[in-house]
């Protein structure tokens, strides 16, 4: 007869260490076999050089030489459908409970009703925590029970909800001799899964007690290495949100913290409104006359625009997987606003592109330049790609890094007019509003 195990499914948290359903598997009775799945569905398209692919595959393969060095374990990395690959480790071993962490995108939620109806035909519990957020689904919502859709009273209440001294941290150390006894678990190359190592790389954060302190004076100024680069390390896991929640409060930094709760209101949002990963919040904006010109759209895409910051924007971005937060607002502004070229197309290219990509907030955060998303900069808000220049990189600095051609006679000319863009859009917008 089969030994009864427990699996712990990695997704969205891959670390060892604060790890919630990772805990709640090791305190169970049986061994504990970790699995990664590399998904197919999300996998096929992707490109082969996928900086993220290769980021989570080094991290798993961190992971699993820590776990035979220290425990005599390991983690079995799997590639293809996770039902299929569910329906092979039930015929190969006897399962009794599956844990994993929350995953709050629709994609994944269809996903996991899958398996847990799968698992569940065959008598196996599925049990699931949450890890990804401090607050989720409807543990932040109004007094009479609905949903926030305006950041700033949903901050104020997720603060006076939170307790600092009731912060729970979830040790696996001590437990963590639980795991399965085999070094030899089934493992995968990136050439296994279709992949290649990417040329870019994903750095790692630098959320120290000095960035923390400055971040309100230095985070606006895209010249200057003063962002935590924390996005990535949220999305895949490989830090716990709770232990960069206790940072900022350690440094007393409301502007950092905010910053996390933005992240958390945004995934409330997609919660309770998943319509919102591909409609407008505001739905009368879906009625907006786009001009989606392709020629315009890509000049945009590859920073020859004519517009020295959004070209350095865009270039920064095709170079390094990341752009900085002020300039985003800036090149998702100038797309939607000066070219009327619709904010799916760009939140698809981010998507692409970015290495922190995360849903809930890169279509929080395109909805909100486009006027069309909660709380959202009202549609007459058009940033002045020029005089943006003279707020946040007077000494073009970052232009010169990213945009060393702005002064030469091949650089392009002005995509458009700025007044003329301007008056258009407002005509645009006012005649899908009223």
């Amino acid at each position: 007869m089969k030994q009864s195990i427990n699996i712990f499914w990695f997704r969205r948290d891959l670390r060892l260490d604060d790890n919630k359903g990772l805990y709640e598997a090791l305190k169970g009775d049986n061994p504990v076999l970790p699995i990664f799945i590399f998904d197919s569905e999300i996998l096929d398209a992707l490109p082969v050089d996928d900086a993220r692919v290769t980021f989570i595959h080094h991290t798993l393969q961190k992971i699993r030489k820590l776990l035979g060095e220290k425990h005599e374990s390991s983690m079995a990395i799997y590639h293809g459908k996770p039902a299929d690959v569910f329906n092979q480790l039930i015929e190969n071993h006897s399962i009794e409970t599956v844990y994993t962490n929350h995953d709050y995108e629709p994609y994944a939620k269809t996903r996991d009703l899958e398996i847990e109806t799968l698992l569940s035909k065959k008598e196996i519990e599925f049990k699931t925590f949450n890890d990804q957020v401090i607050f989720e689904k409807d543990q932040i919502v109004k007094s009479d029970g609905t949903p926030y859709v305006v950041y700033t009273p949903y901050m104020k209440t997720w603060k006076s909800t939170f307790k600092p001294s009731k912060l729970e941290f979830f040790e696996t150390k001590p437990h963590l001799d639980n795991l399965i006894k085999d070094k030899n678990l089934p493992n995968l190359s990136l050439s296994d899964i279709g992949f290649k190592t990417s040329n870019q790389k994903i750095p790692d954060h630098t959320v120290t007690p000095t960035l923390i302190k400055n971040y309100e004076a230095t985070r606006n100024f895209p010249a200057k290495d003063a962002t935590s680069r924390l996005g990535p390390h949220l999305r895949f896991g490989t830090v716990s949100v709770r232990n960069m929640i206790q940072k900022a409060i350690a440094e007393k930094n409301e502007i950092f913290w905010q910053e996390l709760i933005w992240r958390e209101f945004f995934m409330h949002i997609l919660w309770h409104f998943p319509h919102t990963a591909n409609e407008s919040f505001k739905p009368k904006y879906d009625r907006i006359e786009w001009r989606n010109n392709e020629d315009e759209f890509k000049r945009w895409c590859e920073g020859k625009t004519g517009y020295p910051l959004v070209d350095a924007g865009m270039r920064q971005l095709n170079q390094s997987g990341f752009m900085h937060n002020r300039v985003r607002m800036l090149v998702g502004s100038f797309l939607c606003k000066h070219l009327l070229i619709d904010w799916r197309w760009g939140e698809a290219y981010f998507a692409e592109k970015l290495h922190d990509y995360e849903m809930a907030s890169n279509v929080g955060n395109w909805q909100w330049v486009a006027g069309c998303g909660v709380d959202a900069a009202p549609y007459f808000r058009i940033f002045n790609p020029t005089t943006q220049i003279e707020k946040f990189d007077k000494n073009l600095e970052y232009i010169k890094q990213w945009c060393p051609d702005f002064q030469e006679l091949t650089y392009p000319k002005p995509i458009v007019d700025h007044k003329f863009a301007r008056e258009r859009c407002l005509q645009v917008y006012k005649e899908a509003l009223n």
